[in-house]
């Protein structure tokens, strides 16, 4: 029997964001949720930087001293949502928030991938926008203000006890509160293609996983980052694209978009 967070997945995908739905997810959880009254952002502290979500099978299986599912949902760096669970999920422990104490009960948890360290700062601004947009789509469906998003550093007690999200809380929630206004920016997209100069070949198409790209453009990419150059822009060429733009210095998003057209 499914849970009652059914609604998670046309809620994202309604607000324009990625979704990547996980097997079972429909009846995966420690029993059904409460009334959702809010959300809890957290990030993982993976130490893995070269893969979108390295976390997802830890959300829904588990770790030794706690059973998962451990969220509802797991956020990529690439922005994508993964939905692990519709049911209850252990991932806010003893804490307050606007006065609510029952956080698995009460509180969908998101889990952003990131190490919580400075080798993953800032975060790559598509995952961030993501986070910001998420949270905003499921607190208009909730029906609830922005005060009832909170960092799992901001409800866990005792004061101290969990660190994460490792950004500003307050401007994260002052971001999302001009999306529920109407007052936000369209989000800054990678551009598809480096721009074109004049009496020059157009410019390099924009490459990531799970589109369809130039074979010809990939094969360039693999043999830069040390991959078989078979021209399928898969896990192990986007691992590596990953290390390679951690080496470089630039946030390893995973896509080859300008910066890193120009790096390579």
């Amino acid at each position: 029997m499914a849970y009652s967070l059914t609604w998670l997945p046309d809620v994202l995908t309604n607000a324009g964001l990625k979704v990547a739905l996980q097997p079972g997810w429909e009846t995966r959880g420690h029993g059904d949720m409460g009334t959702v009254l809010g959300i809890l952002c957290h990030h993982t502290a993976t130490t893995d930087l070269t893969q979108n979500m390295p976390s997802i099978d830890v959300l829904i299986n588990g770790r030794p001293d706690l059973s998962g599912p451990l969220a509802q949902l797991g956020l990529g760096r690439d922005g994508t949502y993964y939905v692990v669970a519709a049911g209850r999920c252990y991932h806010a422990g003893a804490g307050t928030w606007q006065g609510i104490v029952t956080g698995n009960t009460n509180f969908i948890g998101i889990e952003a991938e990131n190490t919580g360290g400075h080798d993953d700062f800032p975060w790559p601004a598509v995952q961030l926008d993501a986070y910001q947009r998420g949270a905003a789509a499921i607190l208009t469906h909730i029906g609830k203000g922005v005060e009832f998003c909170a960092g799992h550093k901001e409800y866990a007690l005792p004061a101290g006890r969990k660190t994460d999200p490792d950004f500003d809380m307050v401007a994260f929630r002052t971001a999302v509160s001009t999306i529920l206004n109407g007052t936000a920016p369209p989000p800054v997209l990678i551009p598809v293609a480096e721009p074109t100069i004049p009496g020059q070949a157009p410019g390099r198409a924009t490459l990531r996983r799970g589109i369809q790209n130039d074979p010809a453009l990939v094969k360039i990419v693999q043999a830069k980052v040390g991959v078989t150059p078979d021209g399928d822009f898969g896990p192990q060429t986007e691992a590596a694209v990953r290390a390679f733009q951690l080496a470089s210095g630039v946030v390893p998003d995973g896509i080859v978009g300008p910066k890193t057209w120009a790096l390579i």
